[in-house]
């Protein structure tokens, strides 16, 4: 068994980054939250352009969907990939129970996400620069907590599937940018112009 499955390093590091970047992205849509209820006819920061901006997805139903705004989803979750990653660079090892667990959570974060991506695009027409940021590390850990779990054996015993898993991991940053080419491509299919849109921002 290689390095990178008995002490996935890589994998270690990319878990804290993300979780960092998410959390961090969490945070600023949470003080958001709190200056729209505060002043709520007053832009926001992030509010940059009538196509990007964040008051449209915190006032959304879409926005607290489970009752309370998502953004404190995002400061309590990230937490767990980031004591995992903390926790491997440790030494630690984790029982398969456990990393089925962590990956069911990976899952939930990663589906809510791809929800999230639908609703701004065909129901809100807006996109939000902090959510945005949310997706671009979700994906991929979502991406490379798969692999990692089938190449340590969480998902099959088979060592032939399990290497073949091995071999995709270095794959991984590939398919985070066909996944973000697919949201952009989605996004100008309906009309909602996010190059340009950031190109005006920037230029």
């Amino acid at each position: 068994m290689s390095e990178q499955r008995t002490r996935p390093v890589v994998y270690a590091v990319w878990l804290i980054f993300a979780s960092v970047v998410g959390w961090f992205a969490a945070f600023q849509l949470t003080v958001e939250k709190f200056a729209l209820l505060e002043n709520p006819g007053e832009a926001l920061s992030c509010d940059l352009s009538p196509f990007l901006q964040c008051s449209t997805n915190l006032q959304s139903y879409q926005g607290s969907i489970f009752g309370f705004p998502n953004p404190i989803l995002g400061l309590t979750g990230w937490m767990a990939p980031l004591v995992v990653g903390v926790a491997i660079l440790a030494g630690a090892r984790f029982p398969r129970w456990f990393w089925l667990t962590f990956g069911a959570g990976i899952t939930f974060a990663f589906g809510f996400v791809i929800w999230l991506i639908g609703q701004s695009l065909y129901e809100l027409l807006v996109l939000c620069p902090w959510c945005m940021v949310t997706w671009a590390v979700t994906i991929p850990t979502f991406f490379a907590t798969m692999i990692h779990l089938t190449r340590i054996g969480a998902f099959t015993s088979n060592e032939k599937v399990q290497a073949r898993a091995d071999r995709l991991m270095p794959w991984v940053p590939l398919a985070t940018i066909v996944a973000y080419a697919l949201v952009i491509f989605l996004a100008q299919l309906q009309g909602l112009d996010f190059l340009g849109e950031i190109a005006k921002i920037l230029f």
